[in-house]
């Protein structure tokens, strides 16, 4: 019987070149992963295509450029994601075609003509009102077992600034109680970085805690994950945002004269938190540590949202970085009053 050379190309894609030969972190590898998962979505949902009957032959004419036309239109996905998307197929076909020249070259070709979309010059970012984060996250039912869950999710989302897989990834010893309680979270790269998250959220995050009987004291309980999805003990970033979907259309059905944005995601919680400590008057350098971000540069997009915002940076601008009062990197403080008002326990 015939191998399906693209299948076994892909394999050792993962498996083997982008973890040993290019030195990949583990949440790239996932983010490549998923692009994958979405495109067999795509071909079974589209084109009736099974995985294991997918080929390189299959992949090309119009197959790519319409999967991402599909991404943007189906899945509501950013001209940004759209591009992560098309850039993970790209790297593979590149690959594929030095391993597999006969076989996956027209693929290559086909896939390198495939321009990058344009990014609005002005960044549009999706984020909640404080009044609508407030609502959002009191819409799980806290008497049901995955209700207990979405409420310290989104909590946790919102609290932290974390991205969907470093939520993923929190377990159980990476929580520190003390005075204040602290997550460590693996950002791009695999850069660790340790919040410090707000007294009524970390209330929230030991209940659950409690609730599923994880104890700091035990040691295979540290290595759990904290959060879980109906099928498996690690949740995944498809499942975080379906969670996230979920809330925005009951939100939406509740209260339609608020979340007059078509979509959210989970980043959209990280968008708000990043907003609401800029009007809270935390600085633009405190927002970065918290976030992660590896470039200023990301983080004065959320200087654009309104004018009173923009002028905030302005100012700030014109000051030397050094005498900036930017705390501790390592753990930058997030005891901002509003959050006692919305990330409230249950």
């Amino acid at each position: 019987m015939k191998t399906n050379a693209l299948l076994e190309t892909l394999s050792d894609f993962f498996v083997t070149y982008l973890p040993d030969t290019k030195g990949l972190s583990n949440n790239t590898i996932i983010s490549y992963q998923y692009a994958f998962q979405l495109l067999f979505e795509y071909l079974g949902s589209e084109k009736g295509l099974a995985p294991e009957k997918v080929t390189f032959e299959s992949l090309m004419g119009e197959t790519i450029p319409e999967f991402l036309i599909w991404l943007e239109k189906n899945r509501e996905c950013s001209p940004s994601t759209r591009n992560q998307r098309r850039a993970a197929i790209a790297s593979f076909a590149k690959y594929a075609a030095k391993k597999n020249h006969i076989e996956a070259l027209p693929f290559y070709v086909v896939i390198s003509r495939i321009p990058q979309k344009k990014m609005p010059k002005v960044p549009d970012i999706k984020y909640f009102t404080k009044e609508e984060i407030t609502k959002l996250l009191s819409l799980p039912n806290t008497k049901t077992r995955l209700g207990k869950r979405d409420a310290v999710l989104l909590s946790v989302l919102y609290a932290s600034g974390a991205r969907a897989q470093e939520l993923c990834d929190l377990t159980v010893n990476d929580i520190q109680y003390g005075n204040e309680t602290t997550i460590k979270l693996i950002g791009k790269g695999r850069k660790p970085r340790i919040v410090t998250i707000p007294d009524n959220c970390a209330s929230l995050l030991k209940g659950y805690l409690n609730y599923r009987n994880l104890s700091m004291n035990n040691s295979n309980d540290r290595l759990k994950y904290v959060f879980f999805s109906q099928a498996h003990e690690k949740m995944t970033i498809s499942c975080v945002e379906e969670i996230v979907k979920k809330y925005v259309l009951l939100a939406k059905g509740q209260y339609p004269e608020l979340y007059r944005r078509s979509s959210y995601s989970p980043h959209s919680f990280r968008h708000s938190i990043a907003v609401h400590m800029l009007e809270c008057g935390e600085s633009l350098v405190v927002i970065k540590a918290f976030l992660g971000h590896a470039s200023i540069s990301t983080t004065v997009q959320y200087a654009s949202v309104t004018p009173e915002l923009a002028n905030k940076y302005l100012r700030e601008r014109g000051k030397p970085i050094e005498s900036i009062d930017i705390g501790d990197h390592r753990n930058p403080r997030v005891a901002l009053p509003f959050l006692k008002n919305i990330v409230k326990s249950k």
